[in-house]
Order: structure tokens, then sequence, then C-alpha cells
């Protein structure tokens, strides 16, 4: 059994209260990795389900998004809380899916499940409402009427509402929910991290362009030589490559220069259009 949790709220207070909640809780190792944009949580929840390899254990991911109005509902697939509430509450939705033996809880908006989508992980979500699960669990002795109260009002739901819903769900607790398609998606080719070396990772997989080794692809950042891998680019080549990122035989390409940091010659931040 293990926890990771993908949050953009990463400084070491905010992360080590998350992390000791869901330890507390779940009585498991927990693995924090902090986040600043709801690309990079997509590629980085892929990641950890593909290091996870469907075994036991949970996601927990909370991120807000960078590329359009936390607000909108626009290709969210939450459309339902709107019809409901005719405003949001407090802050994006949440949803759950297993895949595998590993329980995924995220919020919804932006574009934090579209890389999971994109790979085949995902295609619908049990999505909460949290002051509706508060009332019922309420109701039926689960909950302290000053625990409902804090859940339904907190700024913080990835310390007060998360772990605790991993944990019901985990051990068998029924939440109310409702069934949503994930309608949403990356648009266009664009960059979800940049790596301790300069090498950027891309939502790009080989199958999307037309991909052949020692072949010039056109990108956004000039003519790139395809290759399969890192080891085959020859010193100072800026290249495209198949990287270690994604999920089984389905793997992200990455904008690399051999020997150099691709992101600071090329000026390639978070977000960018790839081609």
């Amino acid at each position: 059994m293990f926890a990771t949790i993908i949050n953009d709220c990463r400084d070491q207070n905010a992360m080590g209260r998350q992390a000791t909640r869901v330890a507390s809780l779940l009585g498991c190792p927990v693995t924090s990795i902090g986040v600043v944009h709801d690309l990079e949580a997509a590629g980085t929840l892929v990641d950890a389900l593909d290091a996870a390899e469907k075994r036991e254990g949970v996601v927990l991911v909370n991120v807000a998004p960078r590329q359009s109005n936390g607000h909108q509902t626009e290709k969210s697939g939450v459309g339902y809380l709107i019809a409901k509430t005719g405003k949001r509450p407090n802050g994006s939705p949440f949803g759950a899916f297993f895949y595998g033996k590993t329980l995924v809880i995220s919020s919804l908006d932006g574009f934090t499940l579209a890389l999971a989508k994109k790979l085949g992980v995902v295609e619908s979500v049990k999505c909460f409402h949290i002051p509706t699960i508060v009332e019922e669990l309420t109701g039926k002795g689960v909950l302290t009427p000053e625990v409902a109260k804090r859940m339904v009002d907190t700024q913080f739901r990835s310390f007060d509402f998360l772990p605790r819903a991993a944990a019901w769900l985990l051990s068998g607790v029924a939440l109310p929910f409702e069934e949503q398609t994930l309608d949403m998606a990356v648009p266009d080719p664009l960059v979800w991290l940049v790596d301790s070396f300069g090498n950027v990772k891309t939502t790009l997989l080989a199958e999307d362009i037309e991909f052949n080794e020692g072949s010039a692809t056109k990108t956004a950042f000039g003519n790139l030589t395809a290759h399969a891998r890192l080891k085959d680019v020859p010193d100072g080549v800026s290249a495209l490559v198949v990287g270690s990122s994604g999920i089984e035989e389905k793997r992200f390409l990455e904008i690399v220069i051999q020997g150099k940091n691709a992101a600071e010659h090329l000026g390639i931040t978070v977000g960018a259009r790839v081609i």
C-alpha cells in the first residue's frame, strides 16, 4: 500500500501537513510531489500511475488550473454541479476512479486528467459534491458537526477532505457521487514539464506525428531530429526523443540537446506550444 500526493500547495508546511494526515489515516508510506501547473500535474499523475503498476494505493491530486479561469465549466465534465448549486462550490470539484487497484482522487478543472484520458487510463469519474457527502455522513454519525462544517468551509481541501475521502473509499464507505464522462483534452501539443537537466517533456506521442528515426520534425523551436533513445543523439544536437514518461508502450516525446540544457538554450517553458 502506498500514497502519493500531487499538489500545488507545495511549501514544506502544506506538504508536511497533508502527508501526516494521509499517513495517519491510511498507515502507509507517503510521497509528496509539488507542482506549479495543471499540465505538470497531468504528466506527474501519469508517471505516478506508471510507477505503481496498478498496485494497491492512492494518488491524491489537487491543482488549480493555469490554462483557463478556474470558474469555467467548459471541458470539465462537471456541469451538473453548476446546475445544482448555481455557482462553483468552493473551488474545482473532485472526481475518483481506479486504475487497477490504485485509487485516484483528483481535482477536475483544467488539464489535470487530460493526459490520463489521452493514454486511455480513464474515461469517466465519480464526481463528488462535498456538501452532499458531508450531510449524508454526518447524518450517519461518521462525521461530527464540527468536522463537517470545517470540511465544507475549508480553504485547504487537500488537508481536510481528500485524505478522509480516500480513507472512506478504501475502507468501503459509500460516498454519494454523479458519474461524469471526461470531455477535457489537451487542445495543442504542449510542454508539461522541464526536468532538472533541462530536458523538455511534451504531451506528444510518437504516433501523433511522423516520427521516423533520423528524420527532421518541424516544431515551434526549429527542426528537431527524431531519435528513439537519448543515447543516440549526437553531442550538441537538438532532437526529439522518446522519453521515459508515460504508461506501458505509450511514452511522451521529449525535446533534448545532448550535453546541454534544452529548455534554457531554446527558451522553452511549461505550457508552451510545441508544434
